[in-house]
């Protein structure tokens, strides 16, 4: 969830001391792109996934300071709510059996993880929105102890004025008022952490914004919030709604809300970290390095307070600045995709989301400069709204189904992309090979969880029956990792399982 703050109250003046410095950071990091500082002669990727804490009936279970103590690895930290924990890997180069190792890496964690979490009763549900917490699960109270949450929540609130309001419209309305941000910490994720050369950036970041919504289409897994249907990745608007700090009459203006998906193409990483400068500091923490100074020493500057105001913005392509050896370097945070359901479909949403975007940026130019921005939106829309069954646009296709320009023109640029990665052939064909049964069977996280819980329903359960049933299927078969388009729909379900 970002880097820790002290505990303290801020004033007007450290704002406006922070934002002096974000603007001076902003001078050297344009400085730095400048001089060619940065490293990315062999670049990686890394990876994190947002885990559930669950009890035996899949509901919340607001127990990450025993899981983590229990679970005793640096990998795994806490996050937002008792109920949140991340898995951090550690990034690597996506050749030769880098994603293999990934794989690995995430299964053996996960199933080590849960195995030390069962002796206290806890189950790990790598999810995009736990279907079965309930608003009394995201109070206040459930923050996880620590000064960074809370500050969030006090300022976050003190800038809205008012209760965040959750609002699912559709078939199975609702409307929930929250005195905290902690229906946030319902949203879990997994996020791709992809290293690009400067002078890609842009190419990189507008091929991401361009697929987005195709990603969502094959990944979505958020079909249900507080128990009621709502969109197939409910996961994007409830984020948005919980962290929209707008105040009444920034909402009526129509100021641009902390999260959103973007409104243009963009030339450089400036561009991005520029517009930063116009939401107004949360967390106004003061380092005391001066970046200016560093630079002059020639010393490689951190730039934390550019680095904290970034992490309170929450597009869903981030770019990040960030030092490891050997030098800084710049990534995109890809945080479009919600978590699970296995290890091998989150393998599989990363092998495409690489592949594709090495191989559009390269042909960016050739793509969407002329493109109005407006149809990436659109397709990101679709995808949230829709999942699998999402009509999109695509350059020179006009509209057609998601699943369809994926497989007659998407998995193959995908392909081409991992191979100049260096990907293995074998491994290309096995990880795009889950994303082409999602096509074919028309099944995704989302699309299983709403026909398995539909299923429960016509066979006489009760709502939060079918939910509390459905997660104690799906926890078996993501521990199992069996992709998700292979899943069968009850009564089906339980004969498998037994």
């Amino acid at each position: 969830m970002g880097a820790e703050v002290n505990d303290a109250s801020y004033t007007e003046e450290d704002r406006d001391r922070f934002a002096e410095r974000v603007e001076r950071s902003l001078d050297v990091l344009e400085e730095m792109l400048a001089s060619q500082v940065f490293e990315h002669a062999n670049p990686r990727a890394g990876m994190e996934v947002e885990i559930n804490l669950v009890d035996e009936q899949g509901a919340p279970s607001p127990a990450n300071t025993t899981v983590l103590t229990a679970i005793d690895d640096s990998a795994f930290v806490s996050e937002l709510c008792q109920f949140n924990i991340e898995l951090n890997l550690t990034p690597r180069h996506l050749g030769p059996g880098g994603l293999r190792t990934f794989e690995h890496v995430v299964r053996s964690s996960l199933n080590d993880a849960a195995a030390r979490a069962a002796r206290h009763d806890v189950g790990l549900a790598a999810i995009g929105v736990l279907p079965t917490a309930q608003p009394e699960d995201v109070t206040v109270t459930a923050l996880t102890p620590n000064p960074r949450y809370a500050l969030l929540d006090q300022h976050m609130r003190a800038l809205r004025e008012d209760p965040f309001d959750i609002v699912i419209d559709g078939a199975e309305p609702l409307h929930v008022s929250s005195e905290s941000i902690a229906p946030e910490a319902l949203c879990t994720s997994m996020q791709v952490h992809l290293q690009v050369a400067p002078e890609d950036f842009a190419g990189y970041w507008n091929a991401s914004q361009a697929i987005a919504g195709i990603q969502l289409a094959l990944g979505a897994n958020s079909p249900f919030v507080f128990g009621h249907r709502w969109v197939a990745e409910s996961r994007i608007p409830l984020f948005t709604q919980a962290t929209d700090t707008r105040n009444r009459a920034e909402r009526r203006a129509g100021v641009t809300p902390r999260v959103f998906f973007g409104d243009d193409w963009i030339g450089s990483v400036m561009d991005l970290f520029r517009a930063n400068q116009r939401y107004r500091p949360l967390l106004p923490e003061l380092t005391e390095e001066d970046p200016v100074e560093a630079r002059a020493a020639g010393r490689t500057a951190s730039l934390k307070e550019l680095n904290l105001h970034n992490g309170t913005i929450y597009r869903w392509n981030r770019p990040v600045y960030d030092i490891t050896p050997p030098g800084p370097h710049l990534r995109i945070e890809n945080r479009v995709l919600p978590a699970g359901p296995t290890a091998v479909d989150m393998m599989a949403n990363m092998a495409f989301y690489a592949g594709l975007t090495r191989e559009l940026a390269d042909r960016a130019a050739d793509l969407w400069p002329d493109e109005p921005f407006d149809w990436a939106r659109a397709n990101f829309d679709a995808g949230v709204r829709d999942g699998i069954n999402a009509i999109v646009s695509w350059p020179g296709k006009g509209q057609l189904p998601a699943r369809e320009l994926v497989s007659t023109v998407l998995l193959p640029r995908a392909a081409a992309g991992l191979q100049t990665y260096g990907v293995d052939a074998e491994d290309i064909s096995h990880y795009l090979g889950v994303i082409q049964g999602r096509c074919d069977s028309g099944q995704n996280g989302a699309a299983w969880q709403t026909a398995e819980v539909a299923a429960r329903e016509d066979a006489g359960a009760s709502r939060n029956e079918a939910l509390s049933s459905m997660m104690r299927t799906y926890l078996m078969r993501m521990h199992r990792n069996q992709p998700v388009h292979t899943w069968p729909v009850y009564p089906a379900s339980e004969e498998v399982a037994n």
